[in-house]
């Protein structure tokens, strides 16, 4: 699987190196040792999560939010099926004038007719779509798919979420 920039998660942003600042997270208790790294991030981005932190009261701090989202893309990653049938839907954000974006997301898109069901594509703003596929197929398909086009510079935020597997529907 090809990727043009790493990510974690269903949101991935550019970081500028000259606007970010280095922060270390020690996780807390759980099982085994713990491990300590560093992450950076925008300080905009880091305000804007703490806020979050502050408002949802159920995580004690910064390590536990990140251990959390950590663990949810851990179960993500289980439910992938690469043998069954999956549906779902892929929702991306993007600023259709980075670079040549729109060509790389229709030659992907072209690669996987036979996975993609239907598209809808609304502008948000001078520079911002919402693209939002609806997929069907067999499930290393789609979420090949899926990390394709999440993984292209200048998408800034994305998910795809498996509403069922054809088992699942009886289908």
């Amino acid at each position: 699987m090809a990727h043009e920039h790493a990510h974690i998660g269903h949101s991935h942003h550019a970081c500028a190196e000259s606007n970010a600042r280095s922060y270390t997270v020690q996780p807390s208790s759980g099982s085994g040792e713990l491990a300590r790294f560093s992450v950076t991030v925008p300080e905009d981005l880091l305000a804007t999560f703490d806020e979050q932190i502050s408002r949802r009261g159920d995580v004690a701090n910064r390590s536990e939010a990140i251990r959390d989202l950590i663990r949810a893309s851990l179960v993500r990653e289980t439910t992938r099926t690469p043998e069954e049938q999956v549906i779902g839907s892929l929702t991306m954000i993007y600023d259709h004038h980075t670079g040549d974006l729109a060509r790389r997301l229709d030659e992907v898109q072209h690669d996987y007719t036979d996975e993609i069901v239907s598209t809808m594509h609304v502008h948000l703003d001078h520079h911002n779509c919402l693209e939002i596929l609806a997929l069907k197929g067999i499930g290393a398909r789609v979420y090949e798919l899926a990390d394709r086009l999440l993984g292209l510079r200048g998408v800034s935020h994305g998910e795809f979420t498996c509403a069922a597997t054809t088992s699942s529907l009886e289908l």
